[in-house]
Protein backbone atom coordinates (compact mmCIF):
# COMPACT_ATOMS: atom_id res chain seq x y z
CA UNK A 1 0.00 0.00 0.00
CA UNK A 2 1.17 3.79 -1.00
CA UNK A 3 0.91 6.02 1.97
CA UNK A 4 2.21 9.21 0.65
CA UNK A 5 0.64 11.10 -2.31
CA UNK A 6 2.62 11.12 -5.90
CA UNK A 7 2.79 15.30 -4.90
CA UNK A 8 5.22 13.96 -2.54
CA UNK A 9 7.28 12.10 -5.23
CA UNK A 10 10.19 15.04 -6.12
CA UNK A 11 10.44 16.28 -3.05
CA UNK A 12 13.58 15.19 -0.84
CA UNK A 13 13.84 15.78 2.63
CA UNK A 14 16.14 18.57 3.85
CA UNK A 15 19.91 18.08 2.92
CA UNK A 16 20.91 19.61 6.26
CA UNK A 17 18.38 17.89 8.57
CA UNK A 18 19.54 14.99 6.75
CA UNK A 19 23.02 15.03 7.77
CA UNK A 20 22.64 16.05 10.79
CA UNK A 21 20.81 12.95 11.25
CA UNK A 22 23.36 11.25 10.18
CA UNK A 23 25.78 12.85 12.34
CA UNK A 24 23.86 12.13 15.27
CA UNK A 25 23.32 8.15 14.56
CA UNK A 26 27.30 8.02 14.27
CA UNK A 27 27.53 9.68 17.29
CA UNK A 28 25.32 7.58 18.67
CA UNK A 29 27.53 4.63 17.58
CA UNK A 30 30.38 5.75 19.59
CA UNK A 31 31.96 7.53 16.22
CA UNK A 32 33.62 10.97 16.72
CA UNK A 33 31.69 13.16 14.50
CA UNK A 34 31.83 17.42 14.61
CA UNK A 35 28.01 18.07 12.94
CA UNK A 36 28.54 20.85 10.81
CA UNK A 37 25.60 20.32 8.43
CA UNK A 38 22.89 22.28 10.58
CA UNK A 39 23.13 26.35 10.50
CA UNK A 40 21.84 26.78 14.02
CA UNK A 41 23.84 28.98 16.44
CA UNK A 42 25.69 27.51 19.71
CA UNK A 43 24.50 30.42 22.03
CA UNK A 44 21.28 30.61 24.23
CA UNK A 45 18.64 32.41 23.78
CA UNK A 46 19.34 35.70 25.87
CA UNK A 47 17.66 35.74 29.37
CA UNK A 48 15.25 38.53 29.30
CA UNK A 49 13.67 36.66 26.33
CA UNK A 50 13.29 33.55 28.52
CA UNK A 51 12.18 35.47 31.39
CA UNK A 52 9.35 37.01 28.82
CA UNK A 53 8.12 33.93 28.15
CA UNK A 54 7.98 32.85 31.61
CA UNK A 55 5.75 35.71 32.87
CA UNK A 56 3.18 35.16 29.78
CA UNK A 57 2.89 31.80 30.96
CA UNK A 58 2.05 33.28 34.89
CA UNK A 59 -0.14 35.49 33.32
CA UNK A 60 -2.01 32.44 31.58
CA UNK A 61 -1.41 33.66 27.78
CA UNK A 62 -0.84 29.92 27.29
CA UNK A 63 -4.85 29.69 25.13
CA UNK A 64 -5.39 29.69 21.25
CA UNK A 65 -3.62 32.83 19.56
CA UNK A 66 -5.12 34.63 17.36
CA UNK A 67 -4.59 32.68 13.67
CA UNK A 68 -2.40 35.32 12.30
CA UNK A 69 -0.21 36.58 15.94
CA UNK A 70 -1.09 38.35 18.60
CA UNK A 71 -1.17 41.74 18.98
CA UNK A 72 1.67 42.08 20.54
CA UNK A 73 3.85 40.38 18.72
CA UNK A 74 2.15 42.34 15.50
CA UNK A 75 2.94 45.38 16.83
CA UNK A 76 6.96 44.49 17.47
CA UNK A 77 7.15 43.34 14.02
CA UNK A 78 5.74 46.72 12.88
CA UNK A 79 7.50 49.01 15.25
CA UNK A 80 10.98 46.98 14.34
CA UNK A 81 10.24 47.08 10.45
CA UNK A 82 9.80 50.89 10.68
CA UNK A 83 12.42 51.31 13.27
CA UNK A 84 15.31 49.18 11.36
CA UNK A 85 13.69 48.80 8.04
CA UNK A 86 12.12 51.99 7.18
CA UNK A 87 8.63 50.04 6.32
CA UNK A 88 5.63 50.91 7.79
CA UNK A 89 2.84 48.06 7.73
CA UNK A 90 -0.67 47.73 9.37
CA UNK A 91 -1.56 45.27 11.80
CA UNK A 92 -3.58 43.69 9.08
CA UNK A 93 -0.32 43.50 6.94
CA UNK A 94 1.75 41.22 9.33
CA UNK A 95 1.40 37.51 10.29
CA UNK A 96 3.36 35.30 12.63
CA UNK A 97 3.69 32.23 11.69
CA UNK A 98 5.67 28.24 13.44
CA UNK A 99 9.12 29.76 11.86
CA UNK A 100 9.82 31.44 8.86
CA UNK A 101 9.41 28.48 6.92
CA UNK A 102 6.11 28.40 7.49
CA UNK A 103 5.82 31.41 6.09
CA UNK A 104 7.36 30.56 2.90
CA UNK A 105 4.69 27.91 2.85
CA UNK A 106 2.06 29.99 3.45
CA UNK A 107 2.93 32.59 0.95
CA UNK A 108 3.14 29.50 -1.56
CA UNK A 109 0.38 27.63 -0.66
CA UNK A 110 -1.89 30.88 -1.30
CA UNK A 111 -0.49 31.75 -4.50
CA UNK A 112 0.15 29.11 -6.51
CA UNK A 113 -1.68 27.53 -9.52
CA UNK A 114 -0.54 24.36 -10.72
CA UNK A 115 2.29 25.18 -13.53
CA UNK A 116 3.09 28.29 -11.94
CA UNK A 117 7.23 29.31 -11.89
CA UNK A 118 8.87 30.55 -8.93
CA UNK A 119 12.56 32.06 -9.82
CA UNK A 120 15.09 31.26 -7.19
CA UNK A 121 19.03 32.29 -7.12
CA UNK A 122 21.16 29.11 -6.99
CA UNK A 123 23.14 28.33 -4.22
CA UNK A 124 19.43 29.04 -2.05
CA UNK A 125 17.96 27.50 0.91
CA UNK A 126 16.61 23.97 -0.21
CA UNK A 127 13.32 24.18 0.94
CA UNK A 128 12.22 27.01 -1.65
CA UNK A 129 12.39 24.29 -3.74
CA UNK A 130 10.32 21.68 -2.09
CA UNK A 131 7.90 23.84 -0.75
CA UNK A 132 7.27 25.10 -4.48
CA UNK A 133 7.18 21.59 -6.07
CA UNK A 134 4.87 20.21 -3.21
CA UNK A 135 2.20 22.81 -4.19
CA UNK A 136 2.80 21.94 -7.55
CA UNK A 137 4.50 25.03 -8.86
CA UNK A 138 7.89 24.80 -10.70
CA UNK A 139 11.16 25.97 -9.45
CA UNK A 140 13.38 27.59 -11.77
CA UNK A 141 17.14 28.12 -10.70
CA UNK A 142 19.08 31.01 -11.74
CA UNK A 143 23.12 30.06 -11.88
CA UNK A 144 24.78 31.71 -9.76
CA UNK A 145 28.15 31.26 -9.17
CA UNK A 146 31.28 32.24 -7.41
CA UNK A 147 32.29 34.78 -9.92
CA UNK A 148 29.51 36.90 -9.92
CA UNK A 149 29.72 36.66 -5.89
CA UNK A 150 27.01 34.64 -5.78
CA UNK A 151 24.49 37.02 -6.85
CA UNK A 152 21.65 37.58 -9.61
CA UNK A 153 22.05 39.92 -12.51
CA UNK A 154 19.66 41.50 -13.74
CA UNK A 155 20.49 40.38 -17.34
CA UNK A 156 19.29 36.63 -15.68
CA UNK A 157 16.32 38.10 -13.93
CA UNK A 158 15.00 39.25 -17.41
CA UNK A 159 15.99 36.62 -19.25
CA UNK A 160 14.29 34.37 -17.26
CA UNK A 161 11.17 35.99 -16.61
CA UNK A 162 7.95 34.64 -18.55
CA UNK A 163 4.46 35.18 -18.38
CA UNK A 164 4.35 31.96 -16.17
CA UNK A 165 6.71 33.52 -13.84
CA UNK A 166 4.63 34.05 -10.25
CA UNK A 167 7.60 34.61 -7.50
CA UNK A 168 10.95 35.66 -7.49
CA UNK A 169 12.90 34.54 -4.19
CA UNK A 170 15.42 36.44 -2.82
CA UNK A 171 17.74 35.42 0.26
CA UNK A 172 19.64 38.71 2.37
CA UNK A 173 22.48 38.12 3.03
CA UNK A 174 22.29 34.10 1.42
CA UNK A 175 21.98 31.06 2.71
CA UNK A 176 24.54 29.09 2.28
CA UNK A 177 26.97 31.16 0.46
CA UNK A 178 25.78 34.74 2.39
CA UNK A 179 26.31 36.01 -0.47
CA UNK A 180 25.48 40.12 0.02
CA UNK A 181 23.49 42.81 -2.52
CA UNK A 182 24.06 46.42 -2.24
CA UNK A 183 21.35 48.92 -2.62
CA UNK A 184 22.57 49.35 -5.98
CA UNK A 185 22.45 45.70 -7.39
CA UNK A 186 18.60 45.55 -5.59
CA UNK A 187 17.80 48.84 -7.27
CA UNK A 188 18.75 47.13 -10.78
CA UNK A 189 16.91 43.68 -9.75
CA UNK A 190 14.27 45.97 -8.97
CA UNK A 191 13.82 47.77 -12.35
CA UNK A 192 13.46 44.41 -14.09
CA UNK A 193 10.37 43.83 -12.19
CA UNK A 194 8.58 46.92 -12.61
CA UNK A 195 8.52 45.76 -15.99
CA UNK A 196 6.88 42.97 -14.91
CA UNK A 197 4.01 43.50 -12.98
CA UNK A 198 2.17 39.91 -12.56
CA UNK A 199 5.81 39.12 -10.32
CA UNK A 200 5.71 39.03 -6.85
CA UNK A 201 8.84 39.61 -4.78
CA UNK A 202 9.72 37.68 -1.30
CA UNK A 203 12.47 38.63 0.44
CA UNK A 204 13.75 36.23 3.04
CA UNK A 205 15.99 38.62 5.63
CA UNK A 206 16.55 36.13 8.28
CA UNK A 207 20.04 36.67 8.63
CA UNK A 208 19.25 40.34 8.00
CA UNK A 209 21.51 41.04 11.82
CA UNK A 210 24.86 38.93 10.33
CA UNK A 211 26.35 41.07 8.32
CA UNK A 212 30.50 41.23 8.10
CA UNK A 213 33.18 43.82 7.85
CA UNK A 214 30.83 46.94 8.67
CA UNK A 215 28.16 46.33 6.32
CA UNK A 216 24.82 47.41 6.38
CA UNK A 217 21.83 46.16 5.76
CA UNK A 218 18.64 47.45 3.53
CA UNK A 219 15.87 45.95 2.67
CA UNK A 220 14.25 44.86 -0.63
CA UNK A 221 11.14 46.73 -0.14
CA UNK A 222 12.74 49.74 1.45
CA UNK A 223 15.16 50.01 -1.43
CA UNK A 224 12.63 49.76 -4.02
CA UNK A 225 9.45 51.78 -2.33
CA UNK A 226 7.42 51.27 -5.65
CA UNK A 227 6.97 47.88 -5.47
CA UNK A 228 6.68 46.99 -1.93
CA UNK A 229 2.66 46.27 -2.84
CA UNK A 230 3.90 43.05 -4.45
CA UNK A 231 6.62 42.33 -1.79
CA UNK A 232 6.63 39.66 0.71
CA UNK A 233 9.15 40.63 3.67
CA UNK A 234 9.99 37.32 5.90
CA UNK A 235 11.88 37.49 8.88
CA UNK A 236 12.10 35.73 12.41
CA UNK A 237 14.01 35.22 15.51
CA UNK A 238 15.60 32.36 14.91
CA UNK A 239 18.83 33.59 13.75
CA UNK A 240 19.83 36.62 15.10
CA UNK A 241 18.49 36.16 18.19
CA UNK A 242 19.48 32.53 19.09
CA UNK A 243 16.00 31.30 19.19
CA UNK A 244 15.62 28.58 16.71
CA UNK A 245 13.49 25.60 18.92
CA UNK A 246 10.89 28.81 19.39
CA UNK A 247 9.32 28.50 16.24
CA UNK A 248 8.41 32.11 15.06
CA UNK A 249 9.00 33.84 11.98
CA UNK A 250 7.11 36.18 10.49
CA UNK A 251 5.57 38.02 7.21
CA UNK A 252 4.78 41.56 6.14
CA UNK A 253 3.03 41.88 2.43
CA UNK A 254 0.43 43.41 1.22
CA UNK A 255 -3.12 43.61 2.91
CA UNK A 256 -4.57 41.19 0.19
CA UNK A 257 -2.22 38.44 0.36
CA UNK A 258 -1.69 38.12 3.98
CA UNK A 259 -5.31 37.71 4.40
CA UNK A 260 -5.15 34.55 1.94
CA UNK A 261 -1.52 33.56 3.87
CA UNK A 262 -3.90 33.82 7.11
CA UNK A 263 -6.55 31.63 5.42
CA UNK A 264 -3.96 28.87 4.72
CA UNK A 265 -2.64 28.76 8.44
CA UNK A 266 -6.05 28.76 10.00
CA UNK A 267 -5.92 25.00 7.96
CA UNK A 268 -3.19 24.20 8.99
CA UNK A 269 -2.65 25.28 12.85
CA UNK A 270 -4.18 27.85 15.39
CA UNK A 271 -1.59 29.78 15.04
CA UNK A 272 1.82 30.05 16.48
CA UNK A 273 2.65 29.02 20.47
CA UNK A 274 1.35 32.12 22.46
CA UNK A 275 4.09 32.02 24.84
CA UNK A 276 6.93 31.82 22.29
CA UNK A 277 5.59 34.76 20.64
CA UNK A 278 5.58 36.78 23.86
CA UNK A 279 9.50 36.04 24.16
CA UNK A 280 10.14 36.94 20.22
CA UNK A 281 8.07 40.50 20.86
CA UNK A 282 10.79 40.87 23.99
CA UNK A 283 13.29 39.91 21.25
CA UNK A 284 12.30 42.75 18.92
CA UNK A 285 11.40 44.93 21.56
CA UNK A 286 14.29 44.30 24.18
CA UNK A 287 17.88 45.23 24.09
CA UNK A 288 20.21 44.80 21.03
CA UNK A 289 23.63 44.27 22.83
CA UNK A 290 23.48 40.24 22.23
CA UNK A 291 22.61 40.40 18.82
CA UNK A 292 25.90 42.41 18.50
CA UNK A 293 28.12 40.55 19.93
CA UNK A 294 26.51 37.30 18.19
CA UNK A 295 27.19 38.94 15.40
CA UNK A 296 30.72 39.67 16.34
CA UNK A 297 31.48 36.31 17.51
CA UNK A 298 29.89 34.92 14.23
CA UNK A 299 32.67 37.10 12.14
CA UNK A 300 35.52 36.06 13.98
CA UNK A 301 34.47 32.48 13.53
CA UNK A 302 33.72 33.56 9.47
CA UNK A 303 37.29 34.67 9.57
CA UNK A 304 38.87 31.63 11.24
CA UNK A 305 37.22 29.32 8.90
CA UNK A 306 38.41 31.88 5.52
CA UNK A 307 41.92 31.82 6.83
CA UNK A 308 42.13 28.25 7.63
CA UNK A 309 40.47 26.86 4.11
CA UNK A 310 42.61 29.34 2.37
CA UNK A 311 45.93 27.08 3.70
CA UNK A 312 44.53 23.55 2.40
CA UNK A 313 45.53 22.66 -1.33
CA UNK A 314 42.52 21.87 -2.94
CA UNK A 315 39.91 23.70 -1.19
CA UNK A 316 38.70 27.80 -1.62
CA UNK A 317 36.07 29.82 0.03
CA UNK A 318 35.40 33.13 -1.24
CA UNK A 319 34.61 35.00 2.36
CA UNK A 320 31.18 35.12 2.82
CA UNK A 321 29.92 38.73 3.51
CA UNK A 322 27.11 37.59 5.96
CA UNK A 323 24.91 34.58 7.34
CA UNK A 324 27.22 31.50 9.31
CA UNK A 325 28.09 29.51 6.61
CA UNK A 326 31.46 28.66 4.52
CA UNK A 327 30.24 27.61 0.99
CA UNK A 328 33.63 25.53 0.34
CA UNK A 329 34.76 25.19 -3.49
CA UNK A 330 36.20 21.22 -4.38
CA UNK A 331 36.45 21.34 -7.90
CA UNK A 332 39.85 19.94 -6.96
CA UNK A 333 38.82 17.15 -5.22
CA UNK A 334 36.56 15.82 -8.10
CA UNK A 335 38.48 12.55 -9.39
CA UNK A 336 40.78 12.43 -6.51
CA UNK A 337 41.16 8.93 -4.93
CA UNK A 338 41.13 7.96 -1.24
CA UNK A 339 42.97 5.71 0.60
CA UNK A 340 40.41 3.03 0.40
CA UNK A 341 40.90 3.33 -3.25
CA UNK A 342 37.72 5.10 -4.52
CA UNK A 343 37.13 8.06 -6.64
CA UNK A 344 35.51 11.18 -5.78
CA UNK A 345 33.11 11.70 -8.47
CA UNK A 346 31.04 14.66 -7.31
CA UNK A 347 30.78 16.70 -4.09
CA UNK A 348 27.89 14.54 -2.28
CA UNK A 349 31.30 11.81 -2.60
CA UNK A 350 33.36 14.47 -1.41
CA UNK A 351 30.93 15.42 1.43
CA UNK A 352 30.79 11.22 2.26
CA UNK A 353 34.37 10.76 2.53
CA UNK A 354 34.89 14.00 4.90
CA UNK A 355 32.28 12.35 7.38
CA UNK A 356 34.15 8.83 6.78
CA UNK A 357 37.56 10.05 7.10
CA UNK A 358 37.49 13.42 8.94
CA UNK A 359 34.03 13.28 11.25
CA UNK A 360 33.21 16.07 9.71
CA UNK A 361 29.25 16.05 8.94
CA UNK A 362 28.96 18.63 5.96
CA UNK A 363 26.34 19.64 3.30
CA UNK A 364 27.01 18.76 -0.52
CA UNK A 365 26.42 22.09 -3.34
CA UNK A 366 24.06 19.48 -5.20
CA UNK A 367 21.40 20.19 -2.23
CA UNK A 368 21.69 23.43 -3.14
CA UNK A 369 21.37 23.90 -7.11
CA UNK A 370 25.66 24.60 -7.35
CA UNK A 371 28.40 22.00 -7.51
CA UNK A 372 30.82 20.76 -6.91
CA UNK A 373 30.95 22.77 -3.26
CA UNK A 374 29.93 22.01 0.30
CA UNK A 375 28.51 24.03 3.01
CA UNK A 376 29.24 23.84 6.58
CA UNK A 377 27.74 26.00 9.32
CA UNK A 378 30.25 28.15 11.17
CA UNK A 379 27.84 28.87 14.06
CA UNK A 380 30.19 25.96 15.86
CA UNK A 381 32.38 27.64 18.58
CA UNK A 382 35.96 28.39 17.65
CA UNK A 383 37.17 25.47 18.76
CA UNK A 384 35.35 23.43 17.56
CA UNK A 385 35.81 25.02 14.33
CA UNK A 386 39.42 24.65 14.67
CA UNK A 387 39.28 21.14 15.47
CA UNK A 388 37.07 20.70 12.19
CA UNK A 389 39.52 22.88 10.07
CA UNK A 390 42.43 20.41 11.47
CA UNK A 391 40.17 17.14 10.42
CA UNK A 392 39.53 18.08 6.87
CA UNK A 393 43.06 19.48 6.40
CA UNK A 394 44.45 15.94 7.33
CA UNK A 395 41.97 14.34 5.21
CA UNK A 396 42.42 15.95 2.09
CA UNK A 397 45.85 15.27 2.12
CA UNK A 398 45.23 11.96 1.98
CA UNK A 399 43.80 11.87 -1.45
CA UNK A 400 45.44 11.18 -4.44
CA UNK A 401 44.76 13.83 -7.06
CA UNK A 402 44.98 13.88 -11.03
CA UNK A 403 47.83 15.71 -11.82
Amino acid sequence: MKFASSRLDPVKPSASAWVSQAAKEAKARGEDVIDLGLGEPDFDTPAHIVEAAHQAALRGETRYPPTNGTAEMRLAVMAKLLRENNLTYGLDEVIVSNGAKQVLFNAMMATLEPGDEVLMCAPYFGQYKDIVLILGGQAVALKCPADVGFRLTPEQLEAAVTPKTRWIMLNLPSNPAGAVYSDDDLKALGAVLEKHPHVLILSDEIYEHILFDGRSFSSFAAVCPSLKDRTLTVNGVSKAYAMTGWRIGYGAGPKPLIAAMTKVQSQVCSGACAIAQAAAAAALNGPQDDVRAFCKAFEERRDLVVARIAAIDGLTLDPPGGAFYGLIGCADLIGATTPDGDTLSDDAEVTAYILKDAGIAAVPGSAYELSPFFRISTAASMDVLGQAMDRIAVSVAKLKRKT
